[in-house]
C-alpha cells in the first residue's frame, strides 16, 4: 500500500498537466463534428496526445485506414521503447497482463517518473496511472462539453494549450543541444513546406506527420550519431 499511495503522489502534478490539456483536445474534436462520448472513448482507449490529433484529422475523411496505421505507428512506437527500457527495472511480480497494462499507461511522462525508480513495483506504477488516466480523461470530457459554452477567444486560446505542452517539450532540450536544435529546425521547416507548398500541401495529415518524423530523424542519425557508451555533453 505504500508503493501505491508514492505513486499516487507522484501522478498528481502529471494528472493536473493533463487535465489542462486534453481540455484542448476535448474542444478540437468537438469542432471536428465528433460527440462528446466519442471524444472521451478516444481519450479513454488510446491516451496519447500527438496520437489522438492526427487520428481525428484523419477520421475526417474516410477510408484512410492506411494513412492512420501509418501515422499512429510513427507517432507511438516511442512508447514501445519506453515500456521496454522500463520493463528492465520492473519487479518479478510484474509479468504477464500486467505488463500489457504497463504498455498501455505508458507516456512519456508516466515513463520519466516511473525511470527516476530504482525498482518499479506493480503498486507503485498502479498509483503512477491513476490521477494522469482520470486527469486525461476528465479533461476531454469537460472540453468536449463546455467547448460550445465558451466565448470564441477563450476557445481560441486553450486549443493552444496541446501545442504548447509540446513545445514545453522540446524547447528545453533544444536549448541544451545545438544538434537537437537542428533536427527540430529540420522537422518544422519540413512541416511548414506540407502545409504551404503546392502539390505537397495535397497529402494527407496523418503522411505528413510520419514523412516530417522519419526524415528529421535520420537526418539526425546521419549528421549526428551517437555513440554507445558516450556522453553527450
Amino acid at each position: 500500500m505504500k508503493d501505491f499511495t508514492k505513486g499516487l503522489k507522484s501522478g498528481v502534478p502529471i494528472g493536473l498537466g493533463y487535465l489542462s490539456v486534453s481540455f484542448t483536445f476535448g474542444i478540437l474534436a468537438v469542432s471536428y463534428g465528433f460527440e462528446w462520448w466519442q471524444a472521451v472513448l478516444i481519450s479513454m482507449t488510446t491516451l496519447t496526445s500527438a496520437g489522438q490529433l492526427a487520428g481525428i484529422n484523419i477520421m475526417l475523411n474516410p477510408c484512410q485506414y492506411i494513412q492512420m496505421l501509418v501515422s499512429q505507428l510513427t507517432i507511438n512506437i516511442r512508447y514501445s521503447f519506453m515500456s521496454l527500457s522500463l520493463s528492465q527495472k520492473v519487479t518479478r511480480e510484474f509479468s504477464g497482463l500486467k505488463r500489457w497494462l504497463l504498455g498501455f499507461f505508458m507516456t512519456d511522462e508516466i515513463f520519466a517518473v516511473a525511470a527516476n525508480e530504482d525498482a518499479v513495483t506493480t503498486k507503485f506504477f498502479a498509483g503512477l496511472t491513476v490521477f494522469p488516466y482520470l486527469g486525461w480523461t476528465l479533461g476531454t470530457f469537460l472540453g468536449a462539453v463546455l467547448g460550445s459554452i465558451l466565448p470564441e477567444s477563450v476557445m481560441s486560446a486553450l486549443c493552444l494549450a496541446i501545442y504548447g505542452m509540446f513545445i514545453a517539450i522540446v524547447a528545453p532540450k533544444a536549448k541544451e543541444s545545438k544538434s537537437m536544435l537542428l533536427v527540430v529546425a529540420v522537422a518544422v521547416t519540413l512541416s511548414c513546406l506540407f502545409y504551404y507548398a503546392p502539390v505537397l500541401n495535397a497529402v494527407s495529415s496523418g503522411i505528413a506527420i510520419s514523412v516530417c518524423a522519419i526524415l528529421a530523424a535520420v537526418f539526425g542519425a546521419l549528421l549526428f550519431p551517437v555513440k554507445e557508451g558516450c556522453n553527450d555533453d
